[in-house]
């Protein structure tokens, strides 16, 4: 908890206990933790977008933070895998969601990012859940306000740095062409991971190249292990502001089929869970996981394997903001 008057932090009220109320029952907050409004200020903002005006295929990523939330329910207060207890460690709560204008796309960014802007301003980090990958750029824009132009980690099958689509600039498949643009993104440490499947054509991958981006491709995590691609990640960011916005179409369809534009040859969920816990060095300042299709999924796979990863990352979180506490 971000502490006010000079007094000392408060202790962070965790997820509601699970041995006193089941999971199933109560309301659908991420991983059961209290509403902002019922602790005032948080460390952690975990925020939805429902928004999905900017998707060229499937729609229905507007349901998406909702689902993730429900998924949430199974997460447990300790992290095994990163050895912490992320919702002792520092004030994480689900601030709800930004009402953005399904009709109009660019005052649905101008909505967002005055939103990420507010929260943002309060000292608290962000956790977004989309919503599709529109919303990276308002989220970006606010983000580098705060810390200047900040290193990206892209997780996707797609290189979302395309021109246009139909003449429309703000698409879920342009942000981070915009963002390079803008002078938000610190092109000497960009990277997508995951990508993969068809292009329109080679000129996709020069173009990304000159905007600064390095690529990992899923076939490279397969071949060269998780390990190895999160050490060239690491040593890619350095100690720059981080931002990572996860695409959970970077997993396969088996590992994620309920999202938008689902591509063969993915990352597993464990890739994927691995390679974020092996950026905990990193200097993570806020992070979006965006496209789950809830319409599309089956047993809640997608966003069961959505909600760990953002779990993962708020864990990460959690841990530098206790860490720069002493």
């Amino acid at each position: 908890m971000t502490p006010q008057n000079g007094s000392a932090p408060r202790e962070p009220r965790g997820p509601v206990d699970s041995s006193r109320i089941p999971r199933y029952a109560g309301p659908a907050t991420f991983a059961r933790l209290p509403r902002l409004d019922e602790v005032g200020t948080t460390d952690v903002a975990v925020v939805g977008v429902p928004f999905d005006t900017g998707v060229s295929y499937r729609p229905g990523a507007r349901f998406g933070g909702n689902a993730i939330r429900e998924a949430s329910r199974l997460l447990r207060p300790y992290n095994p895998a990163q050895d912490a207890s992320p919702f002792a460690l520092a004030q994480v709560a689900d601030a709800g969601d930004i009402a953005a204008n399904p009709f109009n796309i660019d005052e649905a960014v101008e909505t967002i990012e005055a939103a990420a802007d507010d929260l943002l301003g309060t000292g608290a980090r962000m956790m977004t859940l989309g919503g599709d990958h529109t919303i990276a750029l308002p989220l970006l824009r606010s983000v580098a306000k705060k810390h200047g132009p900040v290193a990206l980690l892209h997780f996707d099958a797609h290189l979302d740095t395309w021109d246009t689509y139909f003449g429309a600039e703000y698409t879920h498949g342009t942000p981070f062409r915009r963002a390079v643009e803008e002078g938000i993104l610190d092109t000497e440490a960009l990277s997508h991971v995951g990508t993969r499947g068809p292009l329109y054509g080679k000129k996709d991958l020069t173009d990304d190249e000159k905007m600064g981006f390095g690529i990992v491709t899923s076939a490279d995590v397969m071949r060269r292990g998780v390990d190895e691609i999160a050490d060239q990640l690491r040593r890619r960011v350095g100690d720059r502001p981080l931002y990572i916005s996860i695409d959970i179409d970077v997993l396969d369809p088996a590992h994620a089929p309920g999202t938008g534009t689902p591509e063969a040859g993915g990352l597993t969920s464990r890739e994927l869970l691995e390679i974020i816990r092996g950026l905990s060095s990193c200097n993570l300042v806020s992070a979006d996981l965006v496209e789950v299709a809830p319409a599309y999924d089956h047993a809640e796979i997608t966003s069961v394997a959505a909600s760990h990863a953002a779990y993962e990352l708020t864990t990460i979180m959690s841990r530098q903001i206790a860490a720069s506490r002493g």
